[in-house]
């Protein structure tokens, strides 16, 4: 079973930054230009050129791969949300069967080092915070090659057309659950429906009562 769940708005307090030559810490953001400014922060996004070689994702995937003892304190994806789920999921299913889908990144297992970022599709957020739909990303997509395990998708309907894109070239059964009174239109996935009063974050309940089932 492979589990993916959204990212969250709540991110530890102890999460890490990448940084620029400078020593500034690095924001991610969707759109820096409308970010207040601040000396403290670099604001950027992700494909962005950095101030090294590449663009700043360019620049965390050779943090990732590098043996430097993590010097930037940057947290596993996993660990960098606040909710328990987040925890709880690892304990359960593992780092190597669990998948954060990011708005900032893409798709990220559960294991990899992610700097704190600001980047959300919520309709809610501030402007600065939010990705459109048509924003161009370079989403990591980070599923096995010919993986072809059930996988379980725990999320809101804004991330939805992410999450079915990024998986498209899955090879087993996806299951899809949702709270909308209309479901969302997912080809080639299987739609579950979670039937709850809660409507912000509703999925952290749907992921506890999954949970309980194994």
């Amino acid at each position: 079973m492979t589990v993916v769940i959204q990212c969250a708005a709540g991110k530890e307090t102890d999460a890490g930054y990448l940084h620029t030559q400078d020593r500034r810490r690095v924001l991610f953001v969707a759109r820096p230009q409308l970010a207040q400014s601040s000396g403290d922060f670099h604001y950027a996004r992700p494909d962005d050129a950095s101030d090294t070689e590449g663009s700043w994702r360019d620049v965390l995937v050779r943090y990732n791969a590098t043996s430097h003892g993590n010097p930037l304190g940057l947290l596993p994806a996993a660990a960098l949300y606040t909710h328990p789920v987040y925890a709880r999921l690892v304990e359960k299913v593992g780092d190597e069967r669990l998948f954060i889908l990011s708005a900032g990144w893409g798709l990220l297992p559960a294991s990899f080092l992610t700097p704190n970022y600001d980047i959300t599709f919520s309709t809610q957020a501030e402007s600065y915070k939010r990705r459109r739909r048509a924003d161009l990303y370079h989403d990591f997509s980070s599923l096995p090659k010919d993986a072809d395990t059930p996988m379980v998708f725990f999320g809101g309907k804004d991330y939805v057309p992410l999450f079915a894109h990024l998986t498209r070239a899955h090879k087993g059964p996806r299951t899809v659950f949702f709270n909308s009174q209309k479901p969302p239109n997912v080809p080639g996935c299987r739609l579950e429906r979670f039937v709850t009063t809660t409507r912000t974050n509703w999925h952290y309940e749907c992921a506890d009562v999954w949970l309980k089932r194994l």
